[in-house]
């Protein structure tokens, strides 16, 4: 794991070494182990001929494979002609490493592959193959690839969005670091705020790809690349979409895997077939991710995810194996200690438990909103990054069950789809009348059973109310997908005067839109709309939210996480499933049920799914509500000439006086404040 950051000047202008230096300093928590710089000089410019760019990169890192010296970063090979910064891990880099050595053979290149790190057989693939080479890898990633003699490379995210990169081109000058903050340190660029992606936020709390808050900063999405020099920058390719049944089918002559891919045609097998399918190409994952020269552990919730991936590592272990949770003293409705242990016992492991109050993630809110660098809404980056601080005491990486949600359809927004339709059938003067009056009459919270099921239900209610235009200007007839947007908002409609001007916020949000919807008509079969919904999820919301959260969260702790259910051929499985083994009148993650019903306990198979999260709600209303009134103040809020303060206003008093439930947009408003009143960092 590292950090990595980078200038090309596609005009030959000098790079300062300071200013690589600088971005450095800034990603230190990425990367504590080890930091380097490499910088190539203004060349000379011939009269009359137009100027070759100048380069300069910048690494920190975290020493998880070879960490002796010859792991260093920025790394070069053939006389310095091919520069590498890389963030992340190869898991079949041994498997490249052999085929890269059959090429040499061949006359491919004259130098050989002496370290045992997964960056050199990076580097060595990308100048023998190029952009080809990120469909050989089985990883996660964010790279710089430079070819000095031609003035060209590329910059490439791994399939599933797991490590982060952003981007700028400004003045002739390609930007780019695994952090917005990192960015600063490198360069001016102009910081205005992003109209169309701060509607974004302000009703789904994250910001999609390519976007980000900023109107020049790129995030580069998951499964692309985008080529530069020697004069600018280039278009981004996508080199992988999940949705295709034979992508992932990389033979062993292409050094992808030595095991067996997963796919199959689901029209020829039986349900215990696919579950048998599910955990085997599960069990291969976490076999590849076990690779490492540091102590290595996992994380364990007590949910059914974190538990598949804890059973399997402490199968494949010959000692036991550690795992961490944390706990709530102050609300027992949030603690799921009690599973995590029933897990552990029941696998042997190194178990660690630390309790933690309340007390303790209002104390960590300032700091953690420091760190961000840009505006983020959920709080359960809070827990997460307590859970990853306290298991870097002990362990350098950590397993996580991250993913298998938007996978295998674990959140009640995939199931709603099938109660909402069965309810559209009760008749509608009942519904009206009777039932929905009553829902809202009804207190809402998630820290108890019933008042989660009561905001669960007024968010399926949103459905009738849903403007197609939040629903990215999909077809009018994509019912599913209008529900599911609708669902998936933090901006309730009694919360929508938040967002003045709605016809211009409409404007900028399908603009904003648009590449995303037409994309969305390419996922999977029409015949079923729920696996076309999981597709964008695995695509959007889960790269842009989750995933962004738990790198910003464990990597503040220079944790490194890995995630087995986002192995190309568990995703590969997992696609080829219809929904209805996923979710539907049986529940949720039918199928991964169905696969570890002999392995897991029952009471932790059959618990009603739990989000790893806090009580913000309460928080806002009480040991938060001086902060969040002296950061979400007047000047702050209009000076977004989208929002509007005295709705925000109303919409906070309406939650302290429990009228309605909107927690999640207020600690995103926390969030923006705040980034809006320190956004301007040393240059």
């Amino acid at each position: 794991m590292c950090g990595i950051a980078g200038i090309v000047d596609f005009a030959g202008r000098g790079i300062e070494p300071g200013v690589l230096e600088s971005a450095c300093d800034s990603m230190r928590h990425r990367g504590p182990d080890d930091a380097g710089t490499w910088l190539e000089g203004r060349r000379s410019k011939v009269e009359g001929q137009r100027s070759e760019p100048s380069a300069g990169f910048a690494a920190t890192r975290l020493a998880v494979l070879d960490p002796t010296p010859a792991g260093h970063q920025p790394m070069t090979r053939d006389g310095g002609r091919f520069v590498i910064v890389f963030n992340g891990l190869i898991y079949n880099y041994r498997e490249l490493r052999e085929a890269l050595a059959r090429g040499f053979e061949k006359g491919f290149s004259h130098q050989p592959l002496t370290t045992r790190c997964d960056t050199e057989v990076a580097l060595a693939a990308c100048a023998q193959w190029g952009p080809e080479a990120l469909n050989r890898f089985n990883g996660m990633w964010a790279l710089a690839f430079y070819d000095r003699r031609k003035g060209t490379g590329f910059l490439a995210r791994d399939r599933f969005g797991i490590k982060p990169l952003v981007w700028v081109e400004h003045e002739r000058r390609l930007l780019f670091a695994s952090e917005i903050r990192t960015l600063k340190r490198l360069g001016h660029w102009p910081d205005h705020v992003n109209q169309a992606a701060l509607v974004q936020y302000v009703r789904y709390g994250y910001v999609i790809h390519p976007q980000t808050i900023y109107e020049a900063v790129h995030r580069l999405p998951p499964a692309t690349y985008v080529r530069f020099g020697p004069e600018s920058v280039g278009t981004p390719v996508r080199y992988y979409e999940p949705s295709m049944p034979d992508h992932g089918r990389l033979g062993c002559e292409k050094g992808f895997s030595h095991q067996r891919h997963s796919t199959f045609d689901i029209r020829h097998s039986t349900f215990v077939e696919a579950a048998h399918r599910v955990r085997r190409a599960v069990f291969e994952s976490v076999a590849r991710r076990r690779v490492a020269d540091v102590p290595i552990g996992a994380f364990l919730s007590g949910g059914m995810d974190s538990s598949i991936v804890v059973a399997h590592l402490a199968e494949l272990s010959s000692e036991p194996i550690q795992t961490f949770s944390i706990g709530w003293t102050d609300e027992q409705a949030y603690d799921e200690t009690a599973y995590a242990r029933m897990v552990a016992q029941r696998f042997g492991t190194r178990h660690h438990e630390l309790k933690c109050r309340f007390d303790d993630v209002i104390d960590l809110l300032p700091s953690m909103l420091d760190h961000l660098g840009e505006p983020f809404f959920d709080s359960s980056i809070l827990p997460t990054a307590i859970v990853s601080e306290f298991a870097r005491r002990h362990v350098t990486v950590a397993l996580s069950g991250d993913g298998a949600d938007e996978l295998f359809g674990g959140y009640w927004r995939y199931q709603a789809h099938g109660f909402y339709e069965r309810y559209q059938r009760i008749p509608r003067w009942i519904r009206r009348r009777m039932v929905e009056p009553l829902i809202r009459s009804m207190a809402s919270s998630k820290s108890s059973m019933m008042g989660d099921r009561v905001r669960q239900f007024r968010k399926m209610l949103r459905a009738d109310v849903a403007n197609p235009a939040l629903a990215l200007g999909a077809r009018i007839n994509d019912d599913a997908l209008y529900r599911h947007m609708a669902w998936s908002q933090i901006l309730a409609p009694e919360a929508r005067e938040v967002l003045k001007q709605q016809e211009e916020a409409d404007s900028e949000w399908r603009m904003a839109k648009s590449p995303i919807s037409n994309r969305h008509s390419t996922f999977g079969s029409p015949a079923d709309p729920l696996n076309r919904i999981l597709l964008f999820d695995l695509q959007n919301s889960l790269p842009c939210d989750m995933l962004h959260k738990v790198d910003l969260a464990s990597m503040n702790h220079s944790l490194e996480v890995r995630v087995p259910f986002l192995d190309p051929e568990v995703v590969a499985v997992a696609v080829s499933l219809p929904s209805s083994m996923k979710t539907g009148r049986g529940g949720n993650k039918i199928i991964l049920k169905e696969a570890y019903r002999d392995l897991l306990p029952e009471a932790v198979l059959d618990r009603p799914k739990k989000g790893f999260e806090v009580p913000i709600g309460e928080f806002l209303r009480h040991e938060l509500r001086e902060m969040f009134l002296d950061t979400v103040t007047k000047p702050l809020i209009e000076s977004f000439e989208l929002l509007d303060y005295h709705a925000v206003q109303r919409v906070y008093a309406d939650h302290c006086a429990r009228r309605g439930e909107h927690a999640d947009l207020l600690f995103a408003l926390l969030s923006l404040c705040w980034w809006r009143r320190g956004e301007r960092w040393p240059r």
